[in-house]
Order: C-alpha cells, then structure tokens, then sequence
C-alpha cells in the first residue's frame, strides 16, 4: 500500500488552519508535515484535523516563532526533536512509520538567515551556516536505524540548483542561494546519499519553485519565484516515489502562505 506525502510552511497554523482543512480536504494526503506553526507547544488547532480523519499528531512549537507539525491518517511510533545548534527553538520533529516499509520520517525548519549573507556581521546568517553544518554530520548518522529507509522533508531554505531561483546570477549574493549555502546543502546530500525527488520529476534544467515573496504587487505576473521546500529521500524509498505536483494555487488562496505545497506519492 502507497501513501501520499505533503509538505508545507504554512506561516502559522492557527492564522491558516482553514488552508490546512482545505488542502487536506482536495488534495487527500496520508502525512501533512508543517513548518512555522507558530504555535505553543500544546495549543495546536487539533480538533478539526482529527474529525477529517488525522487523528496522529506529532507537534513541537512555542510562541510566535517556527515551530513544526506532522498530521497523519497513519499511526506513527517513537517521537523525537532534535535542539540544532542548542538554541533550544522548535525547528526539527522527526516520527517512525512501521507498516508495509518502514521508514523514520523528519520534519525541518532551517533558519532563513536574515537579509545580509556574512555571518560576520549577521548572527542570523552564522546560526543558518552553523545548522547546516551540523546537519551534515547528523543526515549522514543519525537520520534512520542501521539499514533503514528515511525522509527529509521540510523549508530548508536553501535553493540549491541554478534553476531554483529566478535569476541564478543576481541571487548568488542573496541568502538561500549563495555559494556558502548551496555548498553546504551538496555535503547534506552527499553525507547521506540522499535523492532530492522532486527533482527526479523536474529536470535541474527546468525551473521549479516553491515560494513567491509577499513584496511582489502580482506574484504570479513577476513570478520571481524559488524552490525552499524539498523532499529528500533515502534511495530505496526515493526509488518508489510515483508522482509529484507542485499546489502553486494555494499561493492565491485568501490570506495564504508565501509558500505552496510540495506532494509526492510514494508506491
């Protein structure tokens, strides 16, 4: 038996929790993960998720900042946060899923960075550069048990490929895709052999974004557009992942998230 696997930054659940019903509702995910929730840990808008049928929820937040979730149809076992960096903020909640394949779930919510991309001068920068690293050594050993199969998913906030972003040349110089980033997030990758699967439906040579800035007047006109959410998988699993879409509609959703839903079928 499949199952259907989204992701989303939905930029506070309780401000959203309609979108989160809505999604659920036309796109019927098995596993919702969110990223900035912004929610206190034990307040999470539960009971509308549990009567369309997510009664399994993992959530990890606080107050006003970050904060993840996974809602899920499928009973899951063995919680876990991992504290990045000890900065004791609520950006990784990771689950395990013991029927047909096994697998370990993790939900990530990387810092965004702040605006000036030198850690030197900006400790927002240095905290993203610092976590990435760390995530490294972590994806590469800690990710799944001896031999098992495991999934990233989440707002890394990092665009990786050239045509992630819009402009590859005028973003080299702005956080998510500069070279510092981009650098770490290949040692991510190759640390744990992990496949990037939405790129195995899109070519590296084809854009494909995620996120469209609240700046931009007509966002769709502009469509100055970069790819910050990811699924990542261990080869095994990445090798039965059958479809994958994009939910760009919901960025013109009344009050919506910057962000858009990532889905991928998995076999």
């Amino acid at each position: 038996m499949g199952f259907r696997l989204a992701t989303w930054n939905i930029n506070s659940v309780r401000l959203r929790i309609g979108l989160v019903e809505k999604l659920l509702k036309e796109q019927q995910p098995d596993i919702l993960c969110l990223q900035e929730t912004k929610c206190p840990q034990g307040q999470f808008p539960s009971k509308s998720l549990h009567e369309l049928g997510y009664r399994h929820i993992a959530e990890f937040g606080q107050k006003g900042y970050h904060g993840v979730a996974i809602v899920s149809r499928l009973p899951f076992v063995d919680q876990h946060s991992r504290d990045f960096c000890k900065k004791g903020d609520s950006r990784h909640i990771s689950v395990r899923f013991e029927e047909n394949v096994p697998f370990t779930l993790h939900n990530l919510y990387v810092p965004a960075g702040g605006d000036e991309p030198d850690p030197k001068i900006n400790e927002k920068f240095a905290h993203k550069l610092s976590f990435l690293d760390e995530m490294a050594g972590w994806a590469k050993a800690h990710t799944a048990p001896q031999g098992g199969e495991a999934i990233i998913v989440g707002d890394l906030n990092v665009s990786p490929l050239e045509n992630d972003v819009w402009n590859h040349k005028q973003l080299l110089k702005v956080v998510c895709h500069t070279p510092a980033e981009t650098d770490r997030f290949a040692k991510i990758m190759k640390a744990g052999q992990w496949v990037d699967v939405m790129r195995t439906f899109v070519p590296p040579e084809e854009k494909l974004y995620t996120w469209w800035s609240y700046r931009s007047a007509d966002w769709q006109a502009a469509n100055k557009g970069r790819r910050l959410d990811h699924i990542l998988a261990t080869p095994g699993l990445a090798a039965q992942s059958k479809k994958m879409s994009v939910v760009k509609e919901t960025r013109g959703w009344t009050q919506s998230s910057d962000h858009v839903p990532v889905i991928i079928d998995f076999a």
